[in-house]
């Protein structure tokens, strides 16, 4: 009996240092940047307006999943100057939130928004595989949830935020993107997680 009430304790004592290192993580990445909008309407879907954003990009093919994570570690060794182009600077440019994820020509597109201080003209230059782009000042509405972002997960979220934006009369110019705000490192119900659609002003 005493070996079971021993590790009963060790584990519930495991589970209060998981939790509170995820909340540790998840209070370090509230400093990180993330871009400013104006919010037109709030409520359980949001609309927002968002100015001109610089932004890196690559493509990559597979499952959503596995393209995410191959395409993040691809942008984090730009970002952390550990591949670029030829004579490019070797200082690393800070994370930012949320990480971008939309379908482009049958493939995905993984997309950092790069720190507001930055311009293309002041990038570095990428490596082969990562490319820049400045994306218009747009109007997108916004869908939040915590947890894990499943495939069924997002297709779920997305099928509600398109029957609001029929509901409300708005008209979609864009696919949908996903946008997830927190590493690994932070527990499930502690993550922020978007659907996002832009729509026509």
């Amino acid at each position: 009996m005493k070996t079971w009430t021993r590790i009963a304790a060790i584990g519930g004592g495991l589970i209060a240092l998981t939790g509170a290192a995820s909340a540790l993580f998840k209070l370090r990445e509230k400093s990180v940047e993330q871009p400013d909008y104006t919010s037109i309407e709030t409520g359980a879907i949001e609309l927002r307006d968002y100015p001109d954003l610089l932004v890196v990009e690559t493509l990559t093919s597979g499952e959503r999943d596995h393209a995410l994570g191959e395409g993040f570690r691809r942008l984090v060794s730009y970002i952390g100057a550990k591949k670029r182009g030829d004579g490019a600077s070797e200082q690393p440019i800070a994370m930012t939130a949320p990480v971008l994820q939309d379908r482009a020509g049958g493939r995905w597109r993984t997309r950092f928004v790069m720190p507001a201080t930055m311009t293309s003209g002041t990038l570095p230059t990428p490596a082969a595989g990562v490319g820049k782009e400045t994306l218009a000042p747009r109007r997108v509405a916004a869908i939040r949830f915590a947890g894990l972002a499943s495939d069924d997960t997002l297709r779920a979220r997305e099928r509600t935020l398109r029957e609001w934006l029929v509901a409300k009369g708005h008209v979609p110019a864009g696919a949908a993107e996903y946008a997830f705000y927190n590493s690994p490192m932070v527990a499930p119900p502690l993550r922020r997680n978007e659907v996002l659609i832009p729509i026509a002003r």
